[in-house]
């Protein structure tokens, strides 16, 4: 599954046009200025800058220009003052992300400095009028004031250019929904607030196209996946061939049917596999390797879940779905496992997953194949994403570690143990507080600048437990 291409970022460079009759050769000055920004911010994005914009007219064709051009986001730079109302008719058209940068090209005041040196670097206050106007305006902006030199820019450009790819992204995603468990209150949504606030597009469809599609996949994929997937997993001796076989079959066609749909992520409750009477077992093997190619999963019909997920993927390179099991008050942690599906590519990288052949009798069903495994330690964040209501989300997200633990015995799921940074109690209290839901993604690091920032730009709220 592709990704993502490179972002690709309009820089609005901003400046009184007035400068130059005073300072003759201002505008090319601090046109090679933006130039050498841009150069040191090369493999982050690619960039497109024209000219500097040095009136009202100016700003607004460039805007015009950027979105017909179809680019992800607009980075602003001040280069001296510059009318923030200027720039409000432009960006009241505008569909792209924007981000305002303020840099200088002296980072310090040179006590040789005339009114020149002054002048080129006095962005500050030409950033607060234009902050200030986008505010008032209601118009969502990223902001960063700071160095330009010592990867503190590079860092920031970065995270919008991925946020803006991704919300770029988000509107053209699908996500596929078949089933969901009755009563589960807070998987429930507004779908058309989810479409119409954030993007992504929900797509009903049957368990039968699924069944098809699994019909369809030939003896000759079956075989050579199982050949590859003796290289990724210690498989269960145990384990009847033809029931790896069915399992793998599975897997290959609910890719089909994500690949024909154009999903980015899927949620499938699994009691329609037990009603239809076709299937044998439960998918947990296709779930967790579609979790480590790159799509976005749920369970019980959760498609929101799924679709952050998808989300976290394009923001954060990879993801796991899992839910909080049971409080450890001794290790101050959280065990966190589900059914049987979990992301093997964020598995520990000291030994394989174990493929087993796991007695599970929900639905009626034969033993399903399930990847066991334990999570890479270290510093990772979970979170949810709640609607409140209207066209309200909130993103509830706990930064802390996972442990260093993966000896359970007797846990027949992908699971790990989760230590909030916050510590166990503050974090659930603040989790049920919140409104956090029981379905969570969880990413390795703690990206809280890239989330955040996705979450401004989309108009999410964030909330830190």
């Amino acid at each position: 599954m592709k990704l993502q291409t490179k972002p690709r970022l309009g820089v609005l460079a901003l400046m009184l046009e007035g400068y130059e009759p005073l300072f003759p050769g201002i505008t090319a000055r601090q046109h090679a200025y933006v130039e050498e920004v841009i150069a040191s911010l090369d493999g982050v994005a690619d960039f497109v800058f024209p000219r500097v914009a040095l009136n009202q007219a100016d700003i607004e064709s460039l805007v015009v220009q950027y979105n017909a051009q179809d680019l992800d986001g607009i980075l602003i730079l001040l280069l001296s003052y510059s009318q923030g109302q200027y720039l409000v008719r432009a960006v009241q058209r505008n569909a792209l992300p924007l981000a305002l940068a303020l840099v200088q090209p002296d980072e310090t005041v040179g006590d040789d400095f005339e009114e020149l040196e002054l002048t080129v670097n006095q962005g500050i206050h030409g950033s607060q009028d234009n902050a200030n106007c986008l505010m008032r305006a209601g118009v969502p902006c990223a902001y960063f004031a700071g160095s330009r030199k010592n990867g503190e820019l590079a860092a920031f450009v970065g995270d919008f250019a991925t946020v803006a790819h991704t919300l770029r992204a988000m509107r053209r995603m699908r996500i596929g929904v078949i089933g969901r468990l009755a009563g589960m209150g807070d998987v429930v949504t507004d779908d058309m607030a989810v479409y119409r606030k954030l993007g992504p597009e929900f797509r009903y469809d049957s368990i039968g196209t699924v069944r098809r599609l699994c019909a369809e996949v030939s003896d000759t994929h079956i075989a050579q996946r199982i050949e590859y997937e003796r290289t990724l997993f210690d498989i269960d001796p145990r384990m009847p061939p033809e029931r790896h076989a069915e399992s793998v079959r599975m897997y290959l066609g609910i890719k089909a049917y994500l690949e024909q749909g154009g999903y980015a992520g899927y949620t499938m409750h699994f009691e329609e596999f037990g009603a239809d009477g076709r299937f044998v077992h439960l998918p947990f093997l296709a779930a967790s390797n579609l979790m480590a190619e790159g799509y976005g999963y749920a369970a019980e019909g959760d498609a929101t879940c799924a679709m952050l997920m998808a989300v976290m993927i394009r923001l954060c390179g990879r993801a796991n779905f899992s839910e909080m099991y049971m409080m450890d008050l001794a290790r101050e942690a959280i065990l966190m496992c589900h059914a049987g599906e979990g992301n093997w590519a964020m598995a520990r990288k000291d030994r394989k997953p174990f493929l087993m052949d796991r007695v599970f009798g929900e639905g009626g069903l034969d033993n399903p194949p399930t990847p066991i495994f334990a999570q890479e330690p270290g510093p990772a964040a979970v979170m949810s994403l709640a609607h409140v209501g209207g066209e309200r989300f909130r993103l509830v997200y706990a930064p802390g570690e996972v442990l260093d633990k993966g000896d359970l015995r007797r846990c027949d799921m992908p699971y790990l143990f989760f230590q909030p940074g916050s510590g166990v109690r503050a974090c659930v209290t603040a989790w049920l507080e919140q409104g956090g839901t029981h379905h969570e993604v969880i990413v390795q690091g703690d990206p809280i600048a890239r989330v955040r920032l996705w979450c401004r730009l989309a108009g999410i709220e964030f909330v830190r437990v």
